[in-house]
């Protein structure tokens, strides 16, 4: 078997998405959560001075979607061909561009800037994307693709906290009810729900 090591700070946020995958293939890895300190010295030795970083038998692998991609072949969770792993990763890219739009917003320094900007986002651009989320989830069964369970999933639970923390939509569930219930549909998988029960209290609740 080998040593498995997944490291990424004490968050879900980029990072749950691959110790889901992990979780739900009972895949043995040792879940290294980096304090800042520790941080510091690791930075220089990975392959690109980021984090989340899969280490498997003393080698790093690095870049959330590329791990979690790697795991869900691994684990039976991809496509049956290569159009259906396009269908996946368009999917996944999108729900990372939903993402990406909000931390312009949320990183912003400015705080005059920052309220500008969310309230524009909120206004003309976020409900064009989850409506579009949204309608992608109800056209797949409840799944972000191929219409079951493939590792898009996983990215989408491990990381839909952390959005909706950055969307500032706390009524996010209530709006879309098909978020909340294909997050539950990962998280209460068996070996996922009992690693959900026992992993430690993040830093924040993303």
């Amino acid at each position: 078997m080998p040593a498995t090591k997944f490291y990424y700070f004490n968050l879900k946020a980029l990072g749950e998405s691959c110790r889901l995958l992990l979780a739900y293939a009972g895949e043995e890895f040792e879940d290294k959560r980096i304090s800042m300190e520790e941080w510091a010295e690791l930075k220089p030795k990975t392959p690109f001075g980021q984090m989340p970083i899969l280490e498997i038998d003393g080698k790093q692998y690095a870049q959330s979607n590329a791990i979690c991609r790697y795991l869900g072949h691994k684990y039976g969770l991809a496509g049956s061909n290569i159009e259906e792993d396009l269908i996946i990763d368009q999917n996944v890219d999108f729900l990372h561009d939903i993402r990406a739009k909000a931390a312009v917003v949320h990183y912003e320094s400015d705080e005059a800037v920052k309220a500008k900007k969310h309230e524009d986002f909120t206004k003309n651009l976020y409900p064009v994307m989850l409506k579009k989320l949204n309608e992608i989830i109800e056209q797949n069964n409840g799944h972000l693709a191929l219409g079951k369970l493939t590792w898009a999933d996983f990215v989408f639970a491990g990381v839909y906290d952390y959005v909706k923390t950055m969307l500032q939509m706390p009524d996010l569930d209530e709006k879309y009810p098909s978020f909340k219930k294909l997050k539950e549909s990962v998280v209460t998988l068996p070996k996922v729900k009992e690693f959900c029960a026992n992993e430690p209290k993040t830093m924040y609740d993303f």
